[in-house]
């Protein structure tokens, strides 16, 4: 079937996905009638009513979303029409594509149907909501072939740079998201029992823990505390892997682009143009970094905004070190090598830091007469704080490795960008109080991919100026005076 023999219809059954919506309603109601017996007072009679208006709104939206909905693929654009007395003609040159993923949530599952969603990375996406998974990879493989002004991209290889292994799973578990997930789950449940007027003290699970722990040490009962957040947290940052990280498939494809593929209740399918990917980078958050994990994600322009760039630039799911060094020489980018130390006021500048932080933590203490709870704070606090400005410290370093700028920085989350130099645009110059007493300089690679800007701390000012034109020459140099 070809795309440009005139204009196309939404899949059928999608009028199936928008009933769907109705499953738990039509559930509650037959639920009560079996319970009820089948007898009808007014209240279930008004319950079945509205149920019936409400198929008949969702089928006649449907209907209507089907019967308006046209698109076609011509080799210059792409043609969106839709709706009856609100009528919409969209149109995207197809050499103005950036993205072209495929989303596909249960229920488009179950219908066996999916989502296009074209990107031109200015905010004017288009998304057909509602065609065969068929179609929707005939439309890929149409757009992406004849974008880039006559540009054919050829097909993934055999091949793919990189597949799951379920030995990764290991590294799951090694992220605070799933605990902070944790507290907001607490939070919104316990925020939803006090609106509808309920102590969630006043619970008789919530007064059985209390009975239980109530007569155990403190110590005790903050550790169980500890340990049984910790175990949920494992368990949600688990399951959020398994199913956003299911069937992982990293391919490269004609003119560089990569595509990935991934998801177990949602599918998603995102490719990420070659000559739009400007470099690298390699996070490892810090209980990671300490099994030797990491992942991988892209720096690229035209992903969106800056949530949409987050979710759209994953490479890799958390696995070794090792095999995201793999998957960064297999598409095309230089593995970091030795970096260029910073100096040791930096180390001064970063421990000063921490034990500013810890100050301000015992300063209440000791206002409130607590001296032995200060003492055992700061015994406590001072060693991790050293020890982690020392890990800030050892975290810097940047270098220029061929066609492309190193930097990395970060204690919690140590993040090493590989930027191509040819993708920076400028250059952002910024000095704390601290840093002119030190002749320190923090420049920052401006860049119309990824974050936007990748920042190389506390290097002295000649050092950081040098640095700078070596990377970019005569960017920098031109707005400098010199004395």
């Amino acid at each position: 079937m070809s795309s440009t023999a005139g204009w196309l219809r939404l899949d059928a059954r999608l009028l199936l996905v928008n009933l769907s919506v109705l499953a738990a309603p039509v559930a509650l109601l037959a639920g009560t009638l079996l319970v009820t017996g089948g007898d009808l007072d007014l209240q279930a009679i008004i319950s079945l009513g509205s149920l019936l208006l409400a198929i008949l709104a969702v089928t006649g939206i449907g209907l209507m979303r089907l019967i308006t909905t046209r698109y076609r693929v011509t080799p210059e654009q792409v043609e969106f029409r839709s709706g009856l007395l609100f009528r919409s003609h969209r149109t995207i040159p197809v050499n103005r594509v950036r993205t072209v993923d495929l989303d596909a949530n249960p229920v488009h599952r179950v219908f066996g149907l999916t989502s296009l969603r074209i990107g031109t990375g200015s905010g004017r996406d288009l998304s057909l909501n509602g065609i065969s998974r068929q179609q929707a990879a005939t439309l890929r493989r149409q757009i992406l072939d004849r974008r880039g002004s006559g540009r054919h991209a050829a097909p993934a290889a055999d091949d793919p740079v990189a597949e799951l292994d379920w030995a990764w799973l290991r590294y799951a578990p090694l992220s605070v998201w799933g605990i902070g997930s944790v507290f907001a789950a607490a939070g919104t449940l316990w925020r939803t029992l006090r609106e509808m007027r309920i102590d969630p003290l006043d619970l008789g699970i919530v007064k059985d823990v209390v009975i239980r722990f109530g007569a155990v040490p403190l110590w005790f009962g903050v550790l169980s505390a500890v340990l049984v957040i910790a175990a949920a947290g494992a368990a949600v940052s688990t399951a959020a892997f398994v199913e956003g990280w299911y069937g992982y498939r990293l391919d490269r494809e004609g003119d560089g682009d990569l595509h990935v593929r991934r998801g177990l209740l949602v599918s998603r399918s995102v490719t990420i143009e070659g000559r739009h990917l400007r470099g690298v980078e390699i996070s490892e958050p810090m209980l990671m970094r300490w099994t030797g994990g990491a992942r991988l994600n892209a720096i690229a322009s035209g992903l969106g905004d800056r949530d949409e760039n987050r979710r759209r630039r994953l490479l890799s799911p958390p696995g070794p070190r090792a095999e995201a060094l793999r998957v960064v020489a297999a598409i095309q980018e230089p593995a970091p090598a030795a970096l260029r130390p910073h100096p040791r006021i930096a180390l001064r500048r970063r421990v000063n830091g921490a034990l500013v932080v810890v100050a301000l933590i015992i300063a209440p203490l000791l206002c409130l007469g607590l001296w032995p709870a200060a003492w055992i704070t700061a015994l406590v606090l001072l060693p991790a704080a050293v020890a982690l400005a020392w890990d800030a410290y050892r975290a810097l370093g940047h270098g220029i490795q061929g066609r492309h700028l190193v930097a990395r920085a970060g204690v919690l989350d140590r993040r090493t960008a590989v930027l191509q130099r040819d993708g920076i645009i400028g250059w952002s110059i910024s000095r704390s109080p601290f840093q002119r007493r030190h002749g320190l300089v923090t420049l920052g690679a401006t860049t119309a991919a990824g974050d936007g800007c990748y920042k190389v701390r506390d290097v002295p000012v000649s050092a950081g100026l040098r640095f700078a034109e070596e990377a970019v020459p005569g960017l920098l140099t031109r707005f400098l005076v010199r004395e």
